[in-house]
């Protein structure tokens, strides 16, 4: 993560992120609520967010509630996917 004192040389991702985080949230199954991925909710895998930790379905809780290994799920899938939209980018450039 940029430290504060640094400008963003994309600002607009900022936006693009917090929208892939609550995402993948939704489909993790994970009780971070945000209006915008509430369709996901009814498909979400409620199995591995019960690995993850307690989940209750209908409870919508902060970021700063879920526990390391939740969060951490959600930030390696942000990373995974990150990876694989380069990857495909380079490939389409013919580079990789």
């Amino acid at each position: 993560m940029a430290s504060r004192g640094r400008r963003r040389l994309i600002p607009e991702s900022r936006a693009r992120l917090d929208d892939l985080k609550y995402e993948i949230a939704a489909e993790f199954g994970l009780p971070v609520y945000n209006p915008q991925y509430a369709h996901i909710l009814s498909n979400a895998d409620s199995e591995f967010a019960a690995e993850l930790g307690e989940f209750t379905r209908g409870q919508s809780v902060a970021w700063r509630d879920l526990t390391s290994r939740q969060n951490g799920s959600v930030g390696g899938e942000i990373t995974k996917r990150l990876i694989q939209s380069a990857e495909r980018s380079l490939s389409e450039f013919g580079t990789l």
